[in-house]
């Protein structure tokens, strides 16, 4: 009865090439719900905290699910940056900030909320001939904090930007990030004063914010085994003007006032390389597990780094800098005992950004994702499919178990392949959730 639905629901979304965003919102909303109960209906409690603020100066926001587990999961969302009017104001759209009017009191009842995140929901939502797997985070207490400051939750200045186009009034601009996740981090420690395991994780800007606030966090709550999850948000060496990321982070140190965060971490972190934050937490939480993932063809979190700042800026342009910038990325995490990577090529979802949400369908990874070798290889299931997994094939799922609960160590940097373009169930899957989520 449930793919019966599914069918007539997904039938209706297809067909209407001209669906808003809304709608199809709407209707991803029920294909999760009548397929698996995708989203959460969690007991959320909302917490308001004296002197932390949206960038538009309301009252900010987070929620808190107490379940009594011993583990914690502390969760950063992500949704684009800001430092100038278009950016802040909402005007800029995807790359621009997220919430730029603030969180809602019913925020976690709302669609980003209840369904963006299978680590926050405890279970992979599964979608047809997938299963629902519960995943590591299942039952676990959850600190997740809305992202409505522009500045990946760690910024620290009050900013007024001027429109360009002369039609709006200056905007006046709170990049208080840092305030509000610094007091987020007292009261989780007050709140759950003995924490076993905890998990600090977001994607894209709350990915960036995984590995930027990761010292303050740890040492706040101070748990006795920390994991940093880092999806899609990558902080790049960039010692010099030679790197590509170097323009991106001395646009952020100005505008979010960063040198007055960072001037607060240990020496293991050179204030003139952000990249060097992988190597603090590396080294100064040496029974920790630390990881990166994210797609080798993001074209999403690969603009806002480079479009703006680099010439030329042609999407195969962009995607080249990004490969660079990971390659590296990969030799610096290589260095260190307890640090993963786990990086597929690409889905056709959210422009191959955040190998963690929504569903883990096409968030696998295999280190010898190949063409087929031979002839009648091309008559295994599913038909059509000319790539083939090598080696081990590790599903999202997997790589959680194997970082989380066992400890381990694992390096997967998948090669150029076209396995997901070729999955039939894919081809299904991801125009639905592309129209949700508006594009």
């Amino acid at each position: 009865m449930k793919r019966a639905l599914f069918l007539a629901l997904s039938a209706s979304l297809v067909s209407s090439g001209a669906a808003s965003s809304a709608s199809a919102e709407t209707l991803l909303e029920g294909i999760l719900d009548i397929l698996v109960d995708g989203g959460n209906d969690f007991d959320w409690q909302r917490v308001e905290l004296p002197g932390t603020v949206c960038g538009n100066g309301s009252q900010y926001k987070f929620f808190v699910h107490d379940t009594g587990s011993p583990n914690l999961l502390f969760f950063f969302e992500g949704g684009g940056a800001c430092w100038d009017y278009d950016t802040c104001s909402g005007r800029a759209g995807v790359l621009g900030a997220a919430n730029p009017n603030g969180i809602s009191d019913d925020y976690m009842d709302q669609f980003t909320a209840k369904y963006v995140s299978p680590i926050v929901n405890g279970a992979d939502p599964g979608l047809p001939l997938r299963s629902r797997t519960d995943l590591v985070t299942n039952g676990w207490n959850i600190v997740y904090m809305p992202y409505c400051t522009g500045d990946v939750h760690i910024g620290n200045r009050s900013a007024t930007y001027v429109d360009p186009t002369g039609q709006e009034p200056p905007l006046s601009w709170v990049h208080s990030g840092y305030t509000n996740t610094l007091a987020a981090a007292n009261y989780a420690r007050d709140r759950f004063p003995q924490v076993n395991k905890m998990l600090v994780t977001g994607f894209s800007a709350g990915g960036t914010a995984t590995s930027s606030a990761y010292y303050f966090l740890r040492t706040i709550i101070d748990p006795v085994k920390g994991y940093l999850l880092n999806d899609s948000g990558p902080i790049y060496p960039a010692p010099n003007g030679d790197f590509l990321s170097r323009s991106l982070h001395d646009q952020i140190r100005e505008s979010w006032d960063l040198d007055s965060v960072f001037s607060e971490l240990p020496a293991s972190f050179d204030t003139d390389d952000f990249g060097t934050i992988n190597r603090m937490v590396a080294a100064e939480f040496p029974g920790d597990q630390i990881a990166y993932t994210g797609y080798s063809e993001d074209y999403n979190y690969s603009r806002f780094s480079y479009e703006r700042f680099l010439t030329p800026n042609d999407k195969e342009s962009v995607l080249s800098y990004w490969h660079e910038d990971t390659d590296n990325f990969v030799a610096e995490l290589e260095q260190y005992d307890n640090a993963s990577y786990f990086i597929p090529w690409h889905r056709p979802i959210n422009s191959s950004h955040c190998s963690t949400i929504i569903t883990f369908i096409g968030s696998h990874a295999c280190q010898r994702m190949e063409e087929k070798h031979h002839w009648w290889e091309y008559l295994e299931w599913p038909l059509g499919q000319g790539y083939k997994c090598y080696s081990e094939f590790v599903p999202m799922e997997t790589f959680l178990e194997r970082f989380v609960n066992e400890d381990r160590r694992v390096r997967i940097y998948e090669p150029e392949n076209e396995y997901n373009n070729q999955d039939p169930g894919m081809s299904i899957v991801a125009p639905l959730i592309g129209a949700a989520l508006g594009g």
